[in-house]
């Protein structure tokens, strides 16, 4: 394997579903060896994705051996991923204060919803929350409908694991100059509404009755085939409103966006699309710069061409999951192979801080 951005930098990810393991898979990914500190019984449902190329440290917390081997695992570390609710961690007597004070280069990561302080801080919460308070949901859904709720691909894996992964990142490298870690307070919420930026500096509607890219433009959604099946239009700007129009012969008369009612050019391309098969229409518009792509499946999406050229996808346990990304040009990430959590701790005792 070639060198990896990340090699040599050593990870303690707690056990947790979602944003955690995805931020550590990140890491990992790009070269970081990453050990999560898991139940006994946490392998039996474990997401083997996320957990590729980490070490399992199987401890029972409230046992003060565990306690003394997570704390001597952390010593070494370089990063803490902490994806518990504020206070957790410091009734398991493991508080940035604790830690940093022995270990001054740690990078304490702290991954929740609603972030560290403030009124919600100690309230559950999941994807859709996240969203509704930031004001991205409101935009989300077809006009006089109720907001529709995404994937939790925004808020949880954008805004919360992607991000910690970044912040993470960044305090990696200030260390370099400062020699010193520090706390990374990683809310989604947080990171959800900063991803709106280019909405609030464009000043773009956010309400379902005229948000252009939440589905109240009919240039801008998607249209059921007469196979039952999906296509997907997104031609905002007027060079491939014109290249659709044509090739699906949309009539003259309701093709000026500025003057016909937006009710009646969607009616109109209802019709249209629900006249043939999805693949019909892919192969009729695939060739043109319309910004129409069929909606496939995760089956399909892994065979399509333009994820077979690039390797979109690979093969680790018998399960077909995402490569990773982005891509470096000359040290680019790839999957750790399987790693032995105490093995792992070990060499790391023995190479020394």
């Amino acid at each position: 394997m070639t060198t990896r951005p990340l090699d040599g930098i050593r990870v303690v990810e707690f056990e947790g579903l979602g944003p955690g393991p995805t931020c550590g898979m990140i890491l990992a990914d790009f070269g970081a060896e990453v050990v999560r500190i898991s139940r006994p019984d946490y392998a039996q449902w474990a997401d083997p994705v996320t957990s590729r190329g980490k070490g399992l440290l199987a401890v029972d917390l409230k046992d003060p051996a565990g306690m003394t081997q997570v704390r001597e695992a952390i010593g070494l570390a370089d990063v803490l991923i902490d994806p518990f609710r504020p206070g957790v961690m410091e009734r398991l007597g493991l508080s940035p204060d604790d830690l940093l004070q022995s270990r001054a280069r740690l990078i304490y990561a702290r991954l929740t919803g609603w972030g560290q302080t403030g009124p919600l801080s100690q309230r559950a919460g999941h994807d859709i929350n996240y969203l509704a308070l930031s004001g991205a949901l409101e935009g989300i859904g077809r006009p006089g409908e109720v907001p529709t709720p995404p994937l939790n691909l925004i808020g949880d894996m954008g805004g919360g694991a992607a991000l910690a992964a970044f912040g993470i990142c960044a305090a990696l490298f200030e260390r370099e100059r400062s020699g010193l870690g520090q706390v990374i307070d990683a809310a989604i919420l947080d990171g959800t509404s900063m991803l709106m930026a280019m909405f609030h500096g464009m000043q773009i509607p956010l309400t379902r009755q005229d948000s252009p890219l939440g589905g109240s433009q009919p240039w801008y959604d998607c249209y059921a085939c007469s196979d039952g099946r999906h296509i997907a239009i997104g031609a905002l700007e007027p060079q491939f409103w014109d290249n659709l129009t044509e090739a699906i012969e949309l009539p003259q008369q309701l093709r000026d966006r500025q003057r016909v009612p937006a009710d009646v050019i969607r009616g109109a391309l209802t019709a249209i699309f629900a006249t043939r098969t999805r693949d019909d229409w892919d192969n009729r518009l695939s060739q043109l710069d319309a910004c129409a792509t069929p909606v496939l499946s995760v089956d399909e999406a892994m065979a399509h061409a333009q994820a077979l050229d690039r390797n979109r996808y690979c093969e680790r346990g018998g399960i077909a999951q995402p490569s990773p990304a982005p891509r470096l040009s000359r040290t680019p990430a790839a999957p750790s192979g399987e790693r032995d959590g105490w093995a792992t701790v070990e060499r790391w005792r023995t190479a020394g801080s």
